[in-house]
């Protein structure tokens, strides 16, 4: 099936108080990046012309296994899902699922939307329910919406081979102008600190502050964490020199940080998209990272820029970044990045996505993928 044109998408478009409600986004927004990915979906699709709703999940209290994590999220999206659908006078023309976590109980079938796949982030033992249902959702899901096309890579084969995918990255947009003379050598971020490879992070640090120019300034700030959960997960900062902990800050208050700083430093050991990144580029950091597993979608924009910079030896290429900046690195980012623009996404939900949606998930399309749901 093809995308319909820009014509024939924007010929349905009509006057979102003159109908009822166009899309549900069943948001579960357990991460900041989840959260803001649902929002600018929101938004975008508002701009094309739609009424949009978000049902967000409330966050459930903390478990101790991601098996038990999956299925408190999981349960949390299946209410707000709930509590939105009884609230509506009529059901919705089409429901977005914001991620295969938040589609795995879902209430009635959806389109999915999604960063990775349980199939991908959830071996073993860590996706032993969650991993045969995310197939199933995603077999009977009338439109499946990856945020890079590398995210369908690691989905069952069920997902695959037929043409219900349609890409929709999540938009980076440059916060400001970038200070004239940053004052913060490296950032990094580390929410969840051993999956973000902070350890790693540390150690290229240390052996790299202390060769640093004259004139370059010696702090690494560490962003998304704070010194409690640091501790918790056997990371102790109290003799690192140079080293600063900012926890978890509001997202204007982090990008400022961003537009700071020389680099930004990480080496997850894997990565499910990596907004971090991309928030990164497009704030003129230069981005040192080692290679990892998983959907990256920066991994190949950084190597494009300057190859030296992503490397296994982390404290290698981070020197390289300190001490030899390459020329032209913003520049070229803001090329690379170009894809990922706001006015990019714009045109792909407006020209396939919303047409696609109401096609696909409408309730006249019920005998291939009904409505109503059983687990």
């Amino acid at each position: 099936m093809r995308p319909p044109s820009p014509a024939a998408a924007t010929s349905r478009r009509v006057a979102p108080s003159a109908r009822a409600l166009d899309v549900l986004i069943v948001s579960l927004g357990s991460t900041e990046g989840l959260r803001t990915a649902d929002q600018e979906l929101h938004d975008s699709l508002e701009r094309a012309g739609a009424r949009v709703q978000l049902a967000r999940a409330k966050r459930p209290r903390p478990m101790r296994t991601l098996v038990l994590t999956d299925l408190a999220w999981a349960r949390a999206a299946r209410a707000a899902a709930d509590a939105a659908l009884a609230q509506l006078s009529s059901p919705p023309r089409a429901i977005v699922y914001s991620s295969t976590t938040a589609a795995l109980l879902w209430p009635r079938a959806g389109a999915i939307r999604f960063d990775a796949t349980s199939a991908g982030n959830r071996p073993g033992r860590h996706g032993l329910w969650q991993r045969p249902l995310e197939r199933r959702r995603l077999e009977r899901a009338p439109l499946l919406l990856p945020w890079t096309a590398s995210g369908m890579s690691e989905a069952p084969a069920a997902a695959d081979g037929d043409d219900r995918t349609l890409v929709v990255p999540v938009p980076v947009e440059a916060s400001g102008a970038p200070e004239r003379e940053p004052d913060i050598a490296a950032i990094t971020y580390a929410a969840n600190p051993t999956k973000k490879g902070l350890d790693r992070v540390l150690a290229a640090w240390r052996g790299v502050r202390d060769g640093l120019p004259k004139d370059m300034p010696r702090e690494l700030v560490v962003a998304g964490t704070s010194p409690e959960d640091l501790r918790r997960n056997g990371v102790d900062l109290a003799s690192r020199d140079g080293v600063r902990v900012v926890g978890a800050l509001p997202q204007d208050e982090y990008r400022a940080l961003l537009r700071r700083a020389h680099v930004f430093v990480c080496a997850p050991r894997r990565e499910d998209y990596g907004i971090a990144q991309l928030e990164a580029l497009a704030d003129s950091c230069l981005l040192v990272t080692t290679p990892a597993p998983g959907p990256y979608a920066a991994l190949s924009l950084a190597r494009g820029l300057d190859p030296r910079l992503v490397s296994e030896d982390l404290e290698g290429a981070l020197r390289i970044a300190l001490s030899d900046p390459p020329a032209g690195y913003a520049a070229g980012a803001s090329e690379a990045l170009a894809p990922f623009s706001r006015a990019a996404v714009d045109r792909v939900v407006a020209d396939h996505l919303l047409a696609r949606l109401i096609d696909s998930c409408r309730c006249e399309f019920g005998q291939r993928y009904p409505m109503k749901s059983t687990i």
